[in-house]
């Protein structure tokens, strides 16, 4: 079974389960949910890289003063 088959069956199930009307929101739920994850994940690899970028240049400062 590849991915899109079993998304295929999930929307199904979900479809008999929940209806078309809750299937609809559960699913805009769930994309605004993985957008602002994006958008953390975003933030928090760019403080990560600015972080990492500061204590690279740290470390050069204090080997060309010794």
């Amino acid at each position: 079974m590849g991915f899109g088959v079993e998304m295929i069956f999930l929307l199904m199930l979900g479809f008999l389960v929940l209806g078309p009307k809750q299937l609809r929101a559960l699913l805009g739920h769930v994309a605004r949910a993985k957008a602002q994850f994006e958008v953390a994940s975003r933030g928090l690899t760019s403080q990560l890289s600015s972080e990492l970028d500061a204590g690279a240049s740290e470390v050069e400062t204090d080997v060309r003063r010794n």
